[in-house]
């Protein structure tokens, strides 16, 4: 009677060289889109991250590709900066604030305007990064509201769109000169989310759905 063999099948990873590479391009490409913007040439990401061209088409066929990946990268630290400020048991705004700063140092303000009309905003990575990174900052301002550090009359999309334009130089000033007072001006703005409100908002608290309505 004949014994049956099992084949085992080998699952193929990525070497580590491989994956060194991969990051290495995603690096240099974040770099760059922020120093030059989205339409930097990519043998010109290359060159930074030391690859040849042919490697990072054969990581990313095409721009879109790599945007994508550059911007779920960015949003996925993001939101594990959002994590570990959840951890913590100590002042519930301070763990806020500490995530708003770390938002900033992503330079999301920067990466933000490579997600064009051509871009897929509905592919599942992009839908789950942003997903999680709105829930996330959900629960730490939840938070801050429930220890009556926070005022109630301001949104997650509050918070976004102050990131957004307070990271982004005005027009005119170099981007590197203006970074040493992003963190100024970005506490000056939380100092004004502290409970108890000195004033009332006009409008209504700005939700991420109202930043996605065209």
């Amino acid at each position: 009677m004949e014994t049956a063999v099992r084949v085992q099948h080998k699952v193929t990873r990525p070497r580590a060289d491989a994956l060194r590479n991969r990051e290495r391009i995603v690096t240099a490409a974040r770099e760059m889109f922020v120093e030059f913007g989205p339409d930097v040439p990519l043998d010109e990401i290359a060159r930074r991250a030391g690859v040849g061209n042919a490697t990072v088409y054969r990581n990313f066929p095409d721009r879109d590709a790599l945007v994508r990946e550059v911007v779920c990268s960015v949003m996925d630290r993001t939101s594990e900066a959002a994590e570990l400020a959840l951890a913590e048991t100590g002042d519930a705004f301070e763990a806020l604030s500490r995530f708003v700063h770390a938002c900033a140092d992503e330079r999301l303000s920067a990466l933000c305007p490579m997600i064009s009309s051509t871009f897929d905003q509905h592919h599942p990575d992009m839908e789950a990064a942003r997903e999680r990174i709105e829930d996330l900052t959900e629960r730490l301002m939840e938070r801050a509201r429930a220890a009556g550090q926070l005022r109630p009359d301001v949104g997650v999309g509050d918070i976004m769109v102050a990131v957004a334009q307070l990271s982004r130089p005005p027009a005119g000033t170099g981007s590197l000169s203006f970074d040493r007072f992003v963190h100024r001006h970005l506490q000056l703005f939380l100092d004004g989310l502290r409970a108890p409100a000195p004033s009332e908002l006009p409008g209504v608290a700005a939700t991420m759905e109202d930043l996605r309505r065209p």
